[in-house]
């Protein structure tokens, strides 16, 4: 999305770079370093080829499969956080294995097709055409390679949800916007999966997550 919002003051509503720009600068590290447990969990035993992170923020998920033998694509709208992403590739020796590229993924999207493409949390609280933007990965996923797609499935339980108009769409939700050809897909992994968070306060508290992975098949 490229075209400013009018809000209700009148003012021009951030671009998305601006808003993501905007929240990364608010904090020296805004992610913990560490590839989400779905990412790990779904990659088991697949054979590292090209991959493609969508939202890839300070780089955790990119940096892990870059060790793990991926030759990695990873794309964030946050020029600030690419800046992260890129020194903290360097800091782990895995700088060439990862190419990080700007893109709002509403008007660009990054070129080639490849072997598993992860979108996690790709979710905002500005516009964004998930639909069409995961389509288009979809259609970027080479034969028999994986799209996984996982989602926050609602807020979490010390935030019990404060942005009522917000949407947390369903797996069942995500397989439909795909549009697939059942004749060429499958579904892979389709679940709800909830873990434990440790809070700065020390309280434990819960997080749900929707996972949906699907693979492209070779015929």
């Amino acid at each position: 999305m490229t075209e400013t919002q009018s809000t209700t003051t009148g003012e021009a509503s951030p671009s998305p770079q601006e808003f993501w720009d905007g929240r990364y600068r608010q904090s020296e590290k805004l992610f913990s370093g560490r590839p989400n447990l779905e990412l790990v969990e779904e990659t088991e035993g697949l054979t590292p080829g090209r991959a493609l992170d969508l939202g890839c923020g300070e780089g955790g998920d990119a940096i892990w499969l870059a060790r793990q033998g991926w030759q990695v694509t990873a794309s964030d709208v946050s020029a600030v956080a690419l800046e992260r992403a890129a020194r903290h590739a360097e800091e782990a020796g895995v700088a060439e294995r990862i190419d990080f590229q700007r893109h709002d993924l509403a008007t660009s999207f990054p070129s080639g097709s490849f072997d598993l493409i992860s979108a996690h949390f790709l979710q905002s609280l500005i516009a964004l055409p998930r639909d069409a933007i995961l389509r288009t990965a979809a259609a970027a996923v080479a034969p028999g390679g994986t799209l996984l797609v996982v989602d926050h499935a609602g807020f979490p339980s010390w935030e019990p949800g404060p942005h009522p108009d917000v949407h947390f769409p369903s797996t069942q939700e995500v397989l439909a916007g795909l549009q697939l050809n059942h004749c060429q897909w499958e579904v892979r992994t389709e679940r709800l999966y909830e873990h434990e968070v440790t809070l700065v306060d020390g309280r434990v508290m819960t997080r749900a997550n929707n996972i949906l992975k699907v693979r492209r098949l070779n015929a």
